[in-house]
């Protein structure tokens, strides 16, 4: 299981606006999305994907950091594992 943060997304985007985007750069479709308001105008959305180990997300994510899309400057991370135990 990969996660790749988005940060500076448009507040209107919807998901399927994210899926397509996405998409459209090489990423599989994703498995599920968590949106995170942003401190003053920066929300944020956490894309899951169950089935892609983040070494895959990796190789995608240069695609679209620091893109221009819906009058913003994307920041694409792909998130560390998290150990819930």
């Amino acid at each position: 299981m990969a996660n790749l943060w988005l940060g500076n997304v448009e507040a209107k985007t919807t998901d399927e606006e994210i899926r397509e985007f996405l998409c459209r750069y090489g990423f599989p479709s994703f498995d599920s999305i968590e949106r995170v308001p942003g401190t003053g105008g920066r929300p944020a959305a956490v894309v899951s994907f169950d089935s892609v180990e983040p070494h895959m997300l990796r190789t995608f994510q240069p695609r679209i950091h620091n893109m221009f899309w819906k009058n913003r400057t994307l920041v694409a991370q792909v998130m560390p594992d998290r150990d819930e135990t």
